[in-house]
């Protein structure tokens, strides 16, 4: 059966128009989801650098963690933004979304070779990775939150001047 007699001209410009639409995200997070958030990065950060400050290690050592956790903040917020970008069309260069993954491992890598290879009781490698981690998540969640908000904010205030 040869499969364009079987179908109008009518059906097949209703599903090109259907495959063209975008679809519209427009599910605010929640203010605790967005809270929850905030405080899972502020506590993360805090603990660390407060560890940090209490450690009994000298100086450039403690320059290595920060600096890791700097780098590795910046580095998912990027991928996030990246991915993100993505996805609302807009274009991202294939080297800068390699150089964002790149990036955001290595800090994981660099971590975990600096505290295996470091000095401290496993007590304190796991308070270190753990409160890396959390600020890694909560970095990620932030970043979404605050782009969730300022699309709909905007689509919002497109719909309205529409009007």
């Amino acid at each position: 059966m040869n499969y364009q007699t079987t179908v109008s001209l009518k059906d097949e410009e209703n599903l090109n128009s259907k495959k063209k639409e975008k679809k519209v995200y427009n599910h605010k997070p929640t203010p605790a989801f967005i809270g929850a958030s905030w405080s899972a990065l502020l506590i993360g950060m805090v603990a660390y650098c407060v560890g940090l400050w209490n450690a009994e290690m000298i100086l450039n050592e403690k320059g290595y963690y920060f600096t890791i956790l700097l780098f590795g903040l910046f580095s998912v917020i990027s991928v996030q933004k990246a991915v993100r970008d993505k996805l609302e069309g807009i274009q991202v260069t294939e080297m800068y979304f390699g150089i964002s993954w790149f990036t955001s491992i290595a800090s994981i890598v660099l971590l975990t070779i600096g505290l295996w290879n470091a000095d401290l009781e496993l007590s304190e490698k796991g308070f270190y990775a753990m409160s890396f981690t959390l600020s890694l998540f909560s970095a990620i969640a932030v970043q979404k939150n605050t782009r969730d908000v300022a699309y709909i904010n905007n689509e919002l205030a497109a719909k309205e001047d529409e009007h």
